[in-house]
Parts: structure tokens; sequence; C-alpha cells
């Protein structure tokens, strides 16, 4: 199930609409699941529980249909929780991440994928397709080293999980500028605000220091 709420209450993410897919759609081999993931925990975690189950949200082609009535230029999240749609928690399904870009056309959509793009060309391939389809995917690196080589690529903006204690921008290995996610430590802005997240070719890494009840488990691994 994929669930979509039009004005997301989260003062983080502002008053864009935001959504939430179904656990399922997680990739087997993120090293944050089950270990440390954000949205394993507090209200987010109940709410992702209930669409998981069913609960809540719709099928996939009546949730493409709210994506694609949103207003033209809307900003908008998608999931706070879940991931791109797969086939086997390995392989990315390339119909309906297509299905999901162009949904988006007219609209300033992006998301973040935590699949494997290294050594899954598929994937590669299909993150790559997004993007150009004008619906940002950012890849999701695990730390600084894992962002260069994802870098290396040049299929996809990346974002990177920071230590806890990095909260100031800093450098990858190879050198690229990370900058920090300025809705972790200023008040007054979202991602609504903010849209760095969005820019498809931007020139710096976002990076978002371990947060959550499990930031301690999510900073080992991106130390």
């Amino acid at each position: 199930m994929y669930h979509i709420t039009p004005k997301s209450k989260n003062s983080k993410v502002g008053p864009i609409a935001v959504t939430t897919s179904t656990a399922t759609t997680c990739p087997s081999a993120c090293p944050f699941r089950d270990n440390g993931c954000y949205a394993e925990s507090g209200p987010l975690k109940l709410h992702w529980l209930k669409v998981t189950k069913g609960e809540r949200g719709d099928i996939w082609f009546k949730f493409l249909d709210k994506i694609k009535e949103l207003p033209a230029g809307s900003k908008w999240r998608h999931n706070q929780a879940g991931d791109l749609p797969s086939d086997n928690a390995q392989d990315l399904d390339s119909i309906k991440c297509a299905d999901l870009a162009r949904a988006n056309i007219g609209k300033r959509g992006f998301t973040y994928t935590h699949y494997d793009v290294l050594d899954n060309f598929k994937n590669a391939i299909i993150v790559n397709g997004m993007n150009n389809l004008g619906f940002t995917v950012n890849v999701s690196a695990n730390n600084l080293d894992h962002a260069d080589k994802l870098c290396d690529l040049n299929i996809a903006p990346v974002a990177t999980v920071l230590p806890i204690e990095q909260t100031t921008n800093t450098v990858t290995p190879k050198g690229r500028k990370v900058v920090v996610c300025p809705a972790t430590y200023k008040d007054n802005v979202s991602c609504s605000d903010c849209m760095l997240c969005q820019k498809r070719d931007r020139k710096v890494i976002v990076g978002f220091p371990a947060h959550g009840t499990g930031k301690k488990k999510a900073s080992a691994i991106a130390a």
C-alpha cells in the first residue's frame, strides 16, 4: 500500500505533500533496516505499520492518480518511510518506477533510495532514467566513502548519512563538498523552504546526521 498526506504536519518537512510506502519496498541490503532506521520509531513507525498492514493508503494505481492530481509545480516528498517499488527487495521495478516519474511530470517531487546501484546495473539505469524524466531520486550513501563511489557513477544526486557528531559541512575522502541538511539544525528551515534535495544537477552531497531513537546504530554505520 501507498499513502499520501496532502499537507505534512512535520515541521522538518514543511506544509508539502509527503508519502509513505509499505515497508516491503525497503531493499534487503539496506544496512539501516532493523538497525537504526529513523522511520522505525516514534509516531512515524505507527503510521508506517498501518500502511504496511493495508489499514491506510491506496493500491499502486490509485496512489499514482493522487500524485497526478497534485497541482502543477507542487513540491512533494516521496517516502518519509519506505523505498521505491521493487520486484524482489533487490531489483527495482522498472515499470512502476517509470510510472512514478511520469506521474510527477510538471511537479517538483523528490525522494531517496537505498537500492544498490553500484553492483546492480539495472537499478542504476532505472534511477538515472527517473531523474532524466524530472523526478529527483537521490541515491543514499551509508558513509562518506560510499558517497564518493556513488558520485563516481554520475547517475543521480547523492545524499548520505553522517555520524551524530557531524553537524557542520564537511568533505568526502575525494574532496567532494557535503552540505548538512539545514532543517536538521535550523528551526526556521524545512524541506519546503530548502528543496536542495530536489535539485538534480547540484554539485554537493546532502548529509543527514544520524537521528531518531536508533541514531547510535546508524551513526556507527556512517562512521
